[in-house]
């Protein structure tokens, strides 16, 4: 079953406001991880301890920032395919990892095909977010190289690819469209950051 819902996912306005909270949150990590170290580089010399603070707030921030700098980076991506994929209801599950962690969703797209899609950068318990319908996602993209998902309203899109990385074969129906908008490489392998 599916429900197109627009032309483009872009074309709804709630999709928009949501992108543009996206970008705000993303620029929040890079601020928050890239900040404190900056400060206190800059204060070497000034403050006493400065040197310390800053290899202390270097060695917190170093693992993580370059993931929320090259997440901040990859928005673009969000942006591209919700410009160029119309927004599809399908229905879904929330499997869970025996630690909880809401790391993938399942969206049934035909009853031969299954896609189970990781959501990136970070796990995000998408069924609790502001969804009325915690057994449906909207989702925008190419069932085989991932997309954009966001609980019903578009309000909060997410990246999303495939769980198990495959290659599939290079042309053929959307093949074109998926490589322009970055959801897959000219191997044909999907892309997954």
């Amino acid at each position: 079953m599916r429900l197109a819902l627009a032309k483009v996912a872009w074309d709804h306005p709630f999709t928009v406001v949501g992108y543009k909270r996206l970008v705000r949150r993303r620029l929040g990590w890079v601020a928050s991880l890239g900040g404190p170290p900056l400060v206190a580089l800059a204060c070497i010399g000034r403050v006493p301890h400065a040197g310390t603070i800053f290899a202390l707030t270097t060695m917190l921030a170093a693992p993580l920032l370059p993931w929320v700098t090259i997440a901040y980076f990859r928005r673009h991506r969000v942006k591209a395919v919700l410009q160029a994929y119309p927004w599809c209801e399908w229905p879904c599950r929330h499997p869970r990892y025996v630690t909880g962690n809401p790391a993938t969703i399942a969206i049934p797209f035909r009853e031969d095909f299954t896609a189970t899609l990781r959501i990136l950068p970070f796990p995000i318990a998408l069924a609790q977010l502001e969804n009325d319908h915690p057994d449906r996602i909207w989702f925008a993209g190419d069932p085989r190289f991932g997309g954009v998902v966001s609980p019903v309203g578009g309000h909060y899109p997410v990246r999303v690819v495939p769980h198990t990385p495959r290659r599939e074969e290079c042309g053929g129906e959307g093949f074109d469209l998926a490589r322009r908008v970055g959801l897959v490489r000219a191997s044909g392998k999907a892309t997954r950051t």
